[in-house]
């Protein structure tokens, strides 16, 4: 964003990263505050962060009720500013989606991301700045334009799509794939006595993760562990209704597809995760 002096998607970030936290429990996001530091007060830039969050929670259906602006010289430089905020949510108690009903043979339908979303940046700028030594205006073929539009790409918000689909559907389960990827954050969520199976070469790849683990040598498991590698939210399903909920998220204009299935874990497994294929 500082290098693009474009400050008008980070606000959309913020936003997605609180809401999709909210809606994984199942719960319908309210409202959303905002803190924004800086070091001198530039209304231009902050007019854009704001601008952003108000269309991140334009996206989510949820109302931005409030922030606060500091300006605080001596801790941040001028041309620097610190951006947070929190989402508060509402679900009944017997409708909250904890990962409790979900039993071996349950499929795991993922939905699209709209590319790095939040996370990997360290790694991100490691291989593009340093060891590429491109510039944000860098065109890069591979992702068909400049290198910093792709980076700023607005984080997904999922809360609208999960809660029109959750209303009548049995979600038993809901993953934010944020840090720690598509592994790890699904392992969270599913009892002990099972594991996971994710089908090789079920989703799309985007082409920027096939640039950064090309340029950037990166083994799979590291990609794995780093990125979304494409998948931004996976909901965890009954076999029978998992065609369906793909059916209506297209019907949403969102991509879903069925990514993998949670089985029934034995003694002798050394881990609760493999690959395996449709």
């Amino acid at each position: 964003a500082f290098m693009m002096d474009k400050h008008d998607t980070v606000g959309i970030d913020l936003v997605a990263m609180c809401v999709n936290d909210v809606i994984v429990q199942g719960a319908k996001p309210l409202f959303f505050l905002d803190y924004l530091a800086m070091g001198s007060l530039n209304v231009g830039v902050a007019e854009k962060i704001v601008e952003g969050i108000a269309e991140g929670c334009r996206q989510a259906k949820c109302s931005l009720i409030a922030g606060e602006t500091a300006e605080m010289p001596g801790i941040y430089n001028d041309n620097e500013y610190d951006l947070a905020g929190f989402a508060v949510g509402v679900v009944d108690n017997d409708k909250i989606v904890d990962g409790s009903e979900i039993r071996g043979g349950h499929k795991l339908v993922g939905f699209a991301s709209s590319g790095l979303h939040s996370n990997g940046y360290s790694l991100v700028r490691k291989i593009c700045f340093d060891d590429l030594k491109l510039k944000s205006d860098s065109f890069v073929p591979e992702l068909g334009r400049p290198l910093g539009e792709e980076l700023l790409a607005p984080t997904r918000i999922y809360a609208d799509v999960v809660r029109r689909l959750i209303k009548d559907m049995p979600i038993h389960g809901l993953a934010h794939i944020t840090g720690g990827g598509i592994v790890e954050n699904l392992l969270r969520i599913i009892p002990e006595a099972c594991s996971l199976v994710l089908y090789k070469d079920s989703w799309e790849v985007p082409p920027i993760f096939k640039f950064l683990r090309d340029a950037g040598r990166i083994e799979a498991d590291e990609m794995m562990r780093t990125f979304n590698n494409g998948i931004g939210m996976v909901a965890v399903v009954p076999e029978q209704t998992a065609q369906e909920m793909i059916e209506r998220i297209s019907f949403m204009d969102e991509k879903a597809c069925i990514i993998g299935e949670v089985v029934q874990r034995r003694k002798s497994d050394k881990t609760r995760f493999k690959w395996g294929s449709v």
